[in-house]
């Protein structure tokens, strides 16, 4: 089977380079190039992308021996009808590694065309890196490597108001665009650019706020022979994603002009706020994600869909999701039910195979985003703690822990300093220590923790369930208080946690 390339595809179409993407991951490919795709294809639009790749190892090398191209196979259930397609997706032009190209990445600065920047770098990417000079070969921060960028530009163009840049963030994080022009401003100080590099980022360029909504397994491992055997090429960057796509990106019409995908029929909605959006999808979709995912691996189970048809871990899901979540948000409750019945739709897709393991990836500062918020919350509103969320928590400490689960490996995937502090605590054998540990760590909450009322008694009392019983066993006993599951009195915790 030859390898996938423009030559053995086919394909001839060459857009020029108007759009410039940190991040060569599924996501980003799965949802931002298919929708420059379709608005390709559906000729409102006329441009291909620039892959920067932002950490020193990546999938650039891997991408550029396929000229950029990559199948993806789309599956749901569509008003009704069951999707299973599969795209040749052509928009990636090249990919960069600025470690090891630092000035063929600058030079997309001095591109008199290019206008759009995307980017996901996770929740741990949009940060202020005071380490960062703005002589490095690149700087080490997302945000330090664009503002090299733009800064690059700015004097290429002599500040030029007509060459500013539309910068649209993925990260979930609420108010991304801001936290990531924060973050350029900080720059701008630190490495003394000039009143006239301030104005002109200012004036010229955009750095809006948006939302994300698309699940993503990633690699079709399972189905990946019956993909090749239909498109006859090899192709090592298949990515799978569900039909299901929302962007909401707070800019204005002017902005959406530039990047008209509604006139592709494309759920792009341009927006005055995205807030309403925001919480709804981080709290109904991603928050229950980021806690269920380490739970149920935990418990033996492997994909999201085997969560919701295992009689435990379904009732811990909609325990989260109805008794807890949908109590931290103040939109209307049958609008929540609503949407978090879609959601619970989504989760359960025949078609899609989305990994635990590859949800668990950041876990921690995923957590803080996602699940604090409404952690407290519920504290606030029910003078209680939510018991779901903590038991996330609980599993996600647990995970890093690292060892087995039967004859697998566990090997967690964050922050290094994340990873060694875990190491370090679980290292005393004793689960107070870890969780008094992970709860005051503020370089990873920003705050300590342990002031939450019950919080540390809570969790402690779950770590050493967990330890002692197993999380199965542990899951069965939390849900039993909401559901009628009958469990194991040796199992039972304590009255109030």
């Amino acid at each position: 089977m030859q390898r996938l390339s423009r030559k053995t595809a086919n394909v001839r179409n060459l857009y020029p380079e108007r759009i410039i993407q940190f991040g060569e991951g599924n996501f980003l490919r799965a949802f931002a190039d298919w929708i420059v795709y379709n608005m390709n294809n559906k000729s409102v639009f006329n441009s291909s992308v620039v892959v920067v790749q932002p950490l020193p190892t990546g999938m650039s090398d891997m991408l550029n021996e396929q000229d950029g191209l990559y199948h993806l196979n789309l599956q749901g259930i569509e008003n009704g009808h069951t999707i299973d397609s599969i795209e040749l997706i052509d928009v990636i032009s090249r990919c960069l590694n600025p470690y090891s190209q630092f000035q063929e990445y600058l030079k997309l600065a001095e591109n008199p065309d290019m206008r759009f920047v995307f980017s996901n770098t996770t929740e741990a990417g949009i940060v202020f890196d005071d380490s960062c000079k703005l002589d490095d070969a690149p700087a080490n921060s997302y945000p330090g490597k664009l503002t090299q960028l733009l800064y690059h530009r700015f004097k290429t163009f002599n500040g030029d108001s007509q060459k500013g840049l539309i910068i649209f963030p993925c990260e979930l994080i609420f108010h991304n665009g801001r936290e990531l022009k924060k973050c350029i401003h900080q720059y701008i100080e630190l490495w003394d650019l000039g009143a006239d590099f301030k104005n002109w980022f200012e004036t010229a360029c955009g750095v809006y706020s948006t939302l994300v909504d698309r699940i993503v397994p990633g690699y079709p491992r399972e189905k990946i022979g019956d993909i090749l055997d239909k498109v006859q090429l090899e192709d090592k960057m298949v990515v799978q994603a569900e039909i299901f796509h929302l962007w909401v990106i707070e800019a204005p019409e002017s902005v959406a002009a530039e990047f008209p995908a509604h006139k592709a029929g494309l759920n792009v909605l341009f927006v005055p706020d995205e807030k309403p959006y925001h919480e709804r999808k981080v709290t109904m979709l991603n928050g229950p994600h980021t806690v269920f995912a380490p739970v149920g691996y935990l418990a033996g189970l492997n994909i999201v869909k085997e969560c919701l048809r295992d009689d435990v871990m379904s009732k811990f899901i909609y325990m989260v999701m109805y008794k807890e979540l949908i109590a931290t948000l103040d939109l209307p409750k049958e609008e929540l039910k609503k949407f978090a019945g879609a959601v619970i739709e989504r989760f359960n897709n025949p078609f899609v195979h989305h990994m635990l393991t590859s949800i668990m990836l950041n876990s921690f500062p995923k957590f803080k985003t996602r699940d604090l918020p409404g952690l407290k919350l519920y504290l606030q509103r029910k003078g209680t703690l939510p018991s779901g969320l903590v038991l996330g928590l609980a599993a996600i400490i647990t995970y890093y822990k690292g060892g087995k689960r039967g004859n697998d490996d566990i090997i967690p995937n964050d922050d290094k300093a994340i990873i060694d502090l875990l190491a370090g605590l679980w290292a005393t054998n004793d689960v107070e220590k870890v969780a008094k540990g992970v709860l005051g760590a503020e370089f990873i909450w920003g705050e300590n923790l342990n002031e939450i009322p019950e919080l540390t008694s809570k969790l402690t009392a779950y770590l050493s369930r967990i330890q002692e019983f197993g999380m199965k066993e542990t899951v069965k006993t939390i849900v039993s208080k909401h559901f009628n599951l009958s469990v194991n009195k040796d199992f039972e915790l304590p009255q109030g946690i």
